[in-house]
Order: structure tokens, then C-alpha cells, then sequence
């Protein structure tokens, strides 16, 4: 059994597979790791993703594959490999969904505090439309959090959804994904110019090519808005691409279009002149701080950190005119306003005395 005297031991429960293989979300949690005693994380996975049941990273911290034969299994299987962890003072989940009601079990059989995350704006009436499963989430989420003793966001928006429609007890504490800042001000255009020299103006998407990205809205835009010396540059791949691609030709804009499949969005941001983020609805986006580190102007639909971080933001409906507005003005200044982090440290040292105040609370 597990002591707790010279420091805490943090159960984490989540949906992120990146966890599981060497690479930068690993690297992000061996750092979460050193702020406690120890540090076990409880990722769902089916066995056919190929994974082991257990990762050690450092000593203190190991993540577990739930290696179940079943998606339906996740749960089951997340609260049977808590129960051989030993003593845990507090459990963090990365959503009020499905992880929430595992963490919620786990944490009340263990007698500790809950820590529940909030990545997704899903009190966004878009959520819920998208898919019946969101739809019960949105369900689930209050049931929740209403049972957490802390919540951690990742917006300024999402605190105030949350606490209006839930008022609750619990503080809520706005803690933003962190972000490189440093390395997107200094990445270069590399080779990429020779590609788009022709093009005069360089309109820039980077997002997943999914329905809630509605990255349709940034092709119907630009065909509408768009001088003949402009391009639309699409760094992203999802189910929607051939859709998309489709599009272009039927809009008459398919020449100026490019759909670069997934690459380091880098050295684009350096090329652009304007990003575009046309979501239906965002928990953060990262996307929109990596483009106004970079120095690029962002318009975008009223979604995550948007507004706070001093991206132009507008509605669906609008969005072609204020478009047409900005290749008007050619306005070419992106400010990164109230990003709040230093370094790398800094962001640990906030996410990981957070869960911690879960404790001292309880």
C-alpha cells in the first residue's frame, strides 16, 4: 500500500491513445509525474490498437492500457485496473463524459476527490446536434460535475457555459492548453514559398476535416470573397476531404486550393496572410494561438479562445462578407492577447497544483 506523507498520488483516467507511445503527450505527462509522489494513467483502448497493458515512463509514472476486447468494456475494465493501483488520492478525468462517470465511480469506491477537465465546448448547441452520442454526453456532463470537488477549463468561455448553467459549488479554475508560443514565432517559411509564389494573398486552414470543423464554410467563403491572386492552403485530413475536394471543383476554385494532408503547420503559419477557423463549436483551438503567435491575423467563428486571445470573430452567416472586407483592408497584424504562460514549467506547475488543491480541499 501506497503512503501519501510525502506527496500525492493522482490517478488519471482518459481517452487520449497518444499516451501510449512515445512522443510528446508521453513527454507531457513523465513532467505532470514529477509533481507527484506518483502518477497512474488509465487510458481506454480496445486490443486490436495493438497496445500493452502497461507503460512505464519514470518510476513513479506508468500508464495502463484497459486493453479491452470491447469498446463497451472501457469502463469495466478502467475500474478493474484501479482497484490493483493501491491507495489514490485523487482522480482526474479528461471530460465529463465517459471518463467522468468512470472517475466518478473509481473516486467514490476509493473515498477521494474528483478532478474533472473540460476540454469541449459542449454546452454549444452544435454538440449536441451533431451526433446522438453527444447528446447524451451533454446529459452525463452535468451529473458530473456536479460531483466534482474541482474543475479545470480550458477557456474563459467554458467557465462561464458551465457555471451558468450549472452553478456550481466547485471552484472552477481556467487553465488554457499549453501551447509553444516560442517555437511558431520563430518557425520559417522553408520551401513552401516555391509552391504558392504566384499567389498574392494566402489564406491558411489547419484543422482536423471533420463536420464540426465545418471546414466547408472556409471553401464557400473564399470562393465567394476571394480575388483571382488568392489561395486557400488546407493542412488537415479527416472523412470529409474527397467531400471538400468535390467542393473546390463544383465552386470553380479547385486551381487555388491545396489540400497538404497532415504536415507541421509551422512553417505555413509563416507563409500565411490570414488564417481562417470556421468551427462549430471549440473547447480551445489551438490553432488560433499557434496563428497569432505566429504573427497572423485570425478570423473566426465565435468558438474557444477566440474572443480572448484577439482573433476577429464573427457568425457563419457573416463570415464571407467579413472576409471580403479583410482583402479590402489587407490588414496583415495578429497580436496573441492574455496567453498566460511563460514556459512549459509554468503550465505544470499550474495544472498539476490544481489537481493537488483537490486534496487540500477534501
Amino acid at each position: 500500500m501506497r503512503q501519501t506523507s510525502n506527496g500525492v498520488n493522482v490517478l488519471m483516467v482518459s481517452t487520449d491513445r497518444t499516451m501510449l507511445k512515445a512522443g510528446p503527450t508521453q513527454a507531457r505527462i513523465a513532467a505532470y509525474g514529477k509533481c507527484f509522489k506518483r502518477l497512474d494513467v488509465i487510458v481506454f483502448s480496445a486490443r486490436d490498437h495493438g497496445y500493452v497493458h502497461d507503460t512505464h515512463i519514470e518510476g513513479h509514472v506508468l500508464i495502463h492500457s484497459t486493453n479491452s476486447c470491447s469498446r463497451w468494456l472501457y469502463g469495466f475494465d478502467a475500474w478493474r485496473l484501479s482497484r490493483s493501483l493501491g491507495h489514490i488520492d485523487v482522480v482526474t478525468v479528461q471530460d465529463p463524459f465517459e471518463t467522468g462517470i468512470v472517475g466518478f465511480c473509481i473516486a467514490r469506491l476509493s473515498k477521494v476527490p474528483l478532478h474533472v477537465q473540460v476540454h469541449t465546448d459542449f454546452l454549444s448547441p452544435e454538440f449536441s446536434v451533431l451526433s446522438y452520442l453527444n447528446y447524451i454526453r451533454v446529459m452525463l456532463a452535468g451529473f458530473v460535475l456536479h460531483r466534482a470537488q474541482r474543475v479545470r477549463v480550458v477557456s474563459e468561455r467554458i467557465r462561464k457555459s458551465i457555471g451558468g448553467q450549472y452553478h456550481l459549488q466547485a471552484p472552477i479554475t481556467v487553465l488554457p492548453i499549453f501551447v509553444d508560443v516560442e517555437k511558431f514565432k520563430a518557425a520559417g517559411k522553408n520551401n513552401l514559398s516555391q509552391q504558392f509564389t504566384k499567389f498574392r494573398q494566402k489564406l491558411l486552414v489547419v484543422s482536423r476535416l471533420e463536420p464540426e470543423k465545418n471546414v466547408e464554410l472556409a471553401l464557400r467563403s473564399f470562393a465567394e470573397a476571394a480575388p483571382l491572386d488568392a489561395c486557400l492552403i488546407i493542412v488537415g485530413e479527416g472523412s470529409e476531404r474527397e467531400s471538400l475536394e468535390a467542393l473546390a471543383l463544383s465552386l470553380g476554385v479547385a486551381s487555388r486550393v491545396f489540400f497538404e494532408g497532415i504536415r507541421d503547420p509551422a512553417s505555413y503559419y509563416a507563409l500565411a496572410d490570414l488564417v481562417l477557423v470556421t468551427s462549430r463549436y471549440e473547447g480551445y483551438g489551438m490553432t488560433i494561438i499557434e496563428s497569432l503567435a505566429s504573427g497572423v491575423p485570425v478570423l473566426a467563428t465565435d468558438v474557444g479562445i477566440a474572443r480572448e486571445a484577439g482573433a476577429t470573430v464573427t457568425t457563419e452567416g457573416k463570415f464571407a462578407g467579413v472576409l471580403a472586407d479583410w482583402f479590402k483592408s489587407r490588414s496583415r497584424a495578429g497580436v496573441l492577447k492574455n496567453y498566460p504562460y511563460k514556459d512549459f514549467n509554468g503550465y505544470v506547475r499550474a495544472y498539476c497544483e490544481d489537481i493537488k488543491a483537490c486534496t487540500k480541499a477534501g
